[in-house]
C-alpha cells in the first residue's frame, strides 16, 4: 500500500497542529508494561512530525524517529529542538528496514502501520527487534455516540470529494481484509495486549477542517482547486450540529514474542 508523497507533504502544517496526541498516561503505561527504561533504543517508524517519538525521548529513550517523508522529518526536528529532546532522524521507511539495524527494544507506529506492507514488515522487524522487545502500534478511534456526531458528518462530505476512493480507505472494507490483530497472530509477536485513555472535550469547526486536511485522503494537495469548496461545504455541515464535542479513545496495541 503507497499513497504520493506530496499528499502527505501538504499535511504537515496541519497533521502537526490538529491530530491528537497521544495523553502522557498511555506513554507511561507503554513504558511499564514493555519494561522500557531509560536508555532504552527506540525505533518510531512512520513518526510524522514526532507525535511518539517526542514524549518517549522526553521519557529518557533513544528514538530514532524515521519517516520517507523529508517535510515530516524536519517537522519532527523542529518540533524536538523547541522541547528540547533529542532525537535521531532517520529517512526511510518500513521497505528500508535492513537486518544490520538495532537491536531496538521497542518499534512504535503512530497512524502508519496501515499504509505498509504490514506482513512484510513484520518479518523485518523481527530481525531487529531485541529478545523481550516489542512492537506498539498507537491509534485513535471514535465510538459511536451523539457526541461524535460530527465525525459522521465530516466523512459524508470528504466522500464526496473522494476519500472513499482511496485505496486505503476501500481495502478496509473488503471481504478479505485482516486486521492488525489477525497479522500480528500470524507472526512472531503474537502475545497483544491493548491500553487506552479515554478523553472527552470540545472541538470547533475550525480544528476539524484541519484534522480532514491533515489526512492524506483529503489533503490539501489532492484537493486542489477545490479546497475552497471542500472547506465551505464541511463549515456549512457542522454549523447545522451546533456545540460540538469530541470523545476519543486513544489506543496503545502492544505486540511481543511468546
Amino acid at each position: 500500500m503507497s499513497c504520493h508523497a506530496s499528499r502527505f507533504q501538504s499535511t504537515v502544517p496541519f497533521y502537526t497542529r490538529y491530530r491528537l496526541g497521544y495523553p502522557p498516561r498511555l506513554i507511561e503505561r507503554v513504558i511499564e508494561l514493555t519494561g522500557m527504561r531509560e536508555g532504552d533504543s527506540l525505533l518510531d517508524l512512520g513518526t510524522g512530525p514526532g507525535l511518539l517519538a517526542m514524549p518517549f525521548a522526553a521519557a529518557g529513550m533513544r528514538v530514532t524517529a524515521a519517516d520517507p517523508e523529508p517535510t515530516m522529518l524536519a517537522a519532527a526536528e523542529e518540533a524536538a529542538r523547541a522541547a528540547g529532546v533529542k532525537l535521531t532522524l532517520w529517512g526511510g521507511g518500513s521497505d528500508d528496514l535492513t537486518p544490520g539495524m538495532g537491536p531496538y527494544r521497542l518499534v512504535t507506529m503512530g497512524r502508519s502501520f496501515h499504509w505498509m506492507d504490514r506482513a512484510a514488515t513484520l518479518m523485518r522487524l523481527d530481525a531487529i527487534i531485541a529478545p523481550g522487545g516489542a512492537i506498539a502500534l498507537f491509534h485513535d478511534e471514535h465510538p459511536k455516540t451523539a457526541e461524535n456526531r460530527w465525525a459522521d458528518v465530516l466523512h459524508d462530505v470528504a466522500n464526496r470529494y473522494g476519500r472513499g476512493d482511496e485505496s486505503v480507505i476501500s481495502e478496509r472494507k473488503a471481504a478479505d481484509y485482516r486486521s492488525h490483530e489477525s497479522l500480528l497472530l500470524a507472526s512472531s509477536f503474537n502475545e497483544l495486549e491493548a491500553i487506552s485513555i479515554v478523553i472527552r472535550k470540545p472541538i470547533s469547526a475550525d480544528e476539524l477542517l484541519g484534522r480532514a486536511l491533515s489526512m492524506s485522503t483529503c489533503s490539501p494537495e489532492k484537493l486542489g482547486p477545490r479546497l475552497g469548496a471542500f472547506e465551505a461545504d464541511l463549515r456549512g455541515a457542522l454549523a447545522a450540529l451546533g456545540e460540538l464535542t469530541e470523545i476519543a479513545s486513544l489506543v496503545a496495541l502492544i505486540a511481543r514474542r511468546p
